[in-house]
C-alpha cells in the first residue's frame, strides 16, 4: 500500500495543519456527500421547514384519513372516502418541520494539538465547515457558537450561504486568537451558551476533546438533549491513545501550545502505561457523555475527513 503522502493532501486543502485559512474551509463546499445529516430522532418543536414529524396537523404531506370528530375542520373533509364509507372521514397531515442546526466549536488549549497531519482545533474546523455546508444544502438555519479562552463568538441562526460564511469567518478569527495566558471562558460556559441558544428540536453538533468536560457541563449537555438532538465529535490525536514506536529509545518534548513536558518513547512498560492510562481516560469520557444522552462519534486529526466519514453510513 501506498504511503499516505501528508504534504500532498495538505496542499490539495490549501492546509498546513497548524492554522485555518478560509480557502481549506470553502474546500467543503463540494464534499457535503460525506455526511447524512437526517435527524436520528423525532423532532418536537413547532417549527415551519422541510423535516416530517408525527405531529398531525395541517402540512405538505397527506398522512392517514380517520372518521370526523367534533372540532375537525370541514375544509379537511376527505370527500371521496366519505362517499365510499357513508361516514365523515377528515384528511391529516404530517406537517413539514425545519430543524435548526447549531454548530459549538472547541479551541481549547489542549485542541492545539497535533502529531501527524492536523492539530485538533483544525481538524474542528474542517468538520464545522463540512456540517455547515451539508446543512445549507438541506436547507436549514446554521447557527453556532465559536469560543476560545478568551472569548467567545454567537451567530444566530441564519438560511442560505451567508450564514455559512459568517460562521466559517468566525471560525478563522477566533482560532488565530485561540491562546490566552488569562483564560476565562471554559468549557461549561459554552455548554451553558448552547443550551442558551438552541432552541427545541434543534440538532447541535459539538466539536470538541471533551477533556475539559466537567460536571456542569454535563448537566448542560443533559437538559440540552432533553429537547434537541445533541451529537458529540470527539476529536482525538493518536499521540493521545499510544506513543509512536521508535527504534532506539529518546526523550521528546511535547506542548499542547501551553504547558509542555518530556516523554520518553522506546521504552515499553511507559508505553503500556501511557496507553492504559489514556484509553480509560477516554472510556470515562464516553461514558459521561452517553449518561448525557449524547451521541459519541471519533475523529482521528490524523486522518483526513474523507477516509473516516463513510457516505454509506449515518453518521450524524
Amino acid at each position: 500500500m501506498a504511503q499516505f503522502d501528508v504534504n500532498a493532501w495538505l496542499r490539495v486543502h490549501h492546509a498546513d495543519g497548524v492554522n485555518v485559512d478560509m480557502a481549506e474551509l470553502l474546500y467543503y463546499r463540494s464534499k457535503t456527500s460525506l455526511l447524512n445529516l437526517n435527524p436520528h430522532k423525532t423532532v418536537q418543536a413547532r417549527l415551519a421547514g422541510t423535516y416530517l414529524t408525527k405531529m398531525k396537523g395541517r402540512g405538505m404531506e397527506f398522512d392517514e384519513a380517520r372518521h370526523y370528530q367534533p372540532g375537525d375542520d370541514i375544509r379537511a373533509i376527505d370527500w371521496r372516502v366519505t362517499a365510499r364509507t357513508g361516514k365523515t372521514h377528515t384528511k391529516l397531515f404530517r406537517e413539514e418541520k425545519e430543524r435548526p442546526v447549531f454548530i459549538l466549536v472547541d479551541f481549547s488549549h489542549s485542541m492545539h494539538f497535533g502529531t501527524q497531519l492536523l492539530f485538533k482545533s483544525v481538524a474542528a474546523a474542517h468538520l464545522a465547515s463540512l456540517i455547515a455546508w451539508g446543512a445549507s444544502k438541506r436547507g436549514d438555519r446554521i447557527g453556532g457558537l465559536v469560543f476560545n479562552e478568551s472569548e467567545h463568538r454567537e451567530f444566530k441562526p441564519m438560511t442560505r450561504q451567508k450564514a455559512v460564511l459568517s460562521l466559517l469567518s468566525g471560525i478563522k478569527n477566533l482560532h488565530q486568537n485561540a491562546i490566552s495566558d488569562n483564560p476565562a471562558q471554559t468549557f461549561s460556559d459554552a455548554c451553558a451558551r448552547i443550551r442558551r441558544l438552541a432552541r427545541p428540536g434543534s440538532a447541535v453538533f459539538i466539536l470538541s476533546d471533551f477533556l475539559h468536560l466537567d460536571n456542569a457541563a454535563q448537566r448542560h449537555l443533559s437538559q440540552l438533549s432533553r429537547h434537541c438532538e445533541v451529537m458529540a465529535y470527539r476529536i482525538s490525536d493518536p499521540f493521545e491513545h499510544q506513543l509512536p514506536a521508535v527504534r532506539v529509545a529518546q526523550t521528546v518534548a511535547v506542548t499542547d501550545g501551553k504547558t509542555r513536558q518530556n516523554i520518553t518513547l522506546g521504552e515499553q512498560s511507559q508505553a503500556m502505561d501511557y496507553q492504559k492510562i489514556h484509553a480509560q481516560l477516554m472510556n470515562n469520557i464516553y461514558k459521561e457523555l452517553q449518561q448525557s444522552h449524547v451521541r459519541v462519534i471519533d475523529i482521528n486529526a490524523g486522518v483526513p475527513l474523507e477516509t473516516q466519514l463513510n457516505p454509506l453510513q449515518k453518521i450524524a
